[in-house]
């Protein structure tokens, strides 16, 4: 059978158990498509599932394939992966199945979409599991509409970006927050009120707020209770929020994971080629340098997208 290199996890831990080795290429069936992959969006989640701090991934899904984004080409596809056909060029999220840190990753076919034609392969590589997350945040979990005021924490990463982007075209009135030069960046992207949160305190500049979405957690998501008026929403990608300190204020609040969707990710790219969405690359590794990939992102603090280049 016709062998892969693949970066495999057969322990959860540090850097060392993050390894490249040879696999054997998956065999797509019925609604599945095989792609080969491109280029590949490095996330927080990746060093989270390394870790054993991913609650989707456990000790049963091991040994375990990182990376969440791919951007390629159909290779093959099972006889219900329609319309998907060999050549086309495609980005997914990949979803909780083996990633794609590796030459091929089998992917759902109703998980991908078209790759945008305005951008080159890295940037591609750098949109499905940052943006879905952003849109599913404010809109579907959200329900932002033009007008509202949104805050948005955690602002100059990968879905920080697309958030701020997402809510300004709804008309949103947007509240962001970062530090240093994420600061500047988030202006640059259209935000209304961008918060150097090591300089200010972010509740003495927003103020009634309608929807404030949390990339950050901890006490700076126990802070946001105070800012959200009555019938407000506050989302959050990381800690789950205290449903009585909700109900008491009469707050609606949630912790979701983005889900696939290539109907989604098929309007973003719209918009990516009409020339309404930036895509921020901060970095660019070689597939030999994912480690060090994979560290960038760690820290917490890259402004915008890393992207492993597999094959280019």
């Amino acid at each position: 059978m016709s062998q892969m290199l693949a970066y495999r996890i057969h322990a959860f831990g540090g850097p060392e158990v993050f390894k490249p080795e040879s696999v054997v290429i998956p065999d797509p069936s019925g609604a599945q498509v095989l792609i080969r992959v491109l280029t590949a969006g490095v996330n927080p989640v990746d060093a989270k599932t390394r870790g054993g701090k991913y609650p989707m991934i456990g000790d049963k899904d091991l040994p375990y394939i990182l990376g969440r984004d791919v951007a390629g080409v159909v290779e093959r596809v099972g006889d219900q992966a329609l319309p998907w056909k060999a050549g086309d060029e495609v980005i997914a999220f990949v979803g909780q199945g083996d990633g794609a840190f590796a030459e091929y990753v089998i992917v759902d076919a109703k998980a991908i979409a078209r790759r945008p034609e305005s951008v080159d392969w890295v940037h591609a590589g750098a949109i499905p599991l940052a943006a879905l997350t952003a849109w599913q945040g404010l809109f579907d979990h959200g329900t932002l509409e033009s007008g509202q005021r949104v805050l948005i924490h955690g602002a100059s990463g990968g879905v920080g970006l697309f958030a701020v982007q997402f809510a300004k075209q709804v008309g949103a009135d947007v509240f962001a927050t970062a530090s240093g030069e994420g600061v500047a960046l988030l202006r640059e992207m259209g935000a209304d009120h961008a918060i150097d949160y090591t300089s200010e305190k972010f509740e003495d500049v927003a103020k009634d707020i309608d929807l404030v979405f949390d990339l950050v957690g901890g006490e700076t998501q126990q802070r946001s209770w105070d800012v959200i008026k009555p019938g407000g929403v506050l989302v959050s990608t990381l800690g789950e929020p205290s449903q009585e300190e909700a109900a008491k204020r009469d707050i609606r609040a949630m912790r979701f994971l983005a889900e696939p969707d290539g109907q989604q990710l098929a309007t973003i790219c719209t918009l990516v080629d009409e020339g309404d969405l930036v895509v921020k690359v901060v970095g660019t590794y070689p597939f030999d340098a994912a480690p060090d990939a994979l560290a960038a992102v760690e820290d917490g603090h890259a402004r915008g997208k890393v992207v492993i280049k597999v094959a280019m």
